[in-house]
């Protein structure tokens, strides 16, 4: 265990970005079913969000993700690392994504909310990542390799 993972019980911060991803696509797909057509995938992802943020505003940042709107969730640091949160937005394509992006656009709740993070300056960074699911290894049981 190295000085970076001892306030993660021993996981990586990579382990636990591919958890806290796992975990909303989990999500994701439990509000998003939908009928599949035969011999299709179902094309759901998931905007992961990393935000940087200063960790002394951590109720201004709390205050950012509860106005926030079609969320998986946000998640704010509890034991560990105390400046980066997360924020989980599931979609079913990319095209769905950007009609999202531009209702927030024209949404005056959505543009007042922005206008708060920006003002308060407590978003310090903002990184963002798209996952799908990897066939055949969705909603597995957790164990070794291996075990049967």
């Amino acid at each position: 265990m190295t000085a970076a993972d001892a306030g993660t019980g021993g996981f990586s911060r990579r382990d636990l970005m591919k958890g806290l991803a796992a975990t909303g696509v989990a999500l994701a797909l439990g509000a998003n079913a939908r009928p599949q057509a035969a011999g299709r995938p179902r094309m759901t992802i998931t905007c992961v969000i990393r935000y940087q943020i200063d960790p002394f505003q951590r109720e201004a940042f709390k205050e950012y993700a509860a106005a926030g709107g079609h969320l998986v969730g946000y998640f704010l640091p509890y034991e560990g690392t105390n400046d980066i949160g997360w924020g989980l937005i599931a979609f079913d394509s990319l095209a769905s994504y950007e009609a999202y992006k531009a209702r927030l656009r024209n949404d005056p709740e959505a543009r007042a909310n922005f206008a708060l993070a920006q003002s308060k300056r407590f978003i310090l960074r903002e990184e963002r990542n798209f996952v799908e699911v990897v066939d055949g290894t969705f909603g597995l049981p957790s164990t070794l390799r291996g075990e049967r």
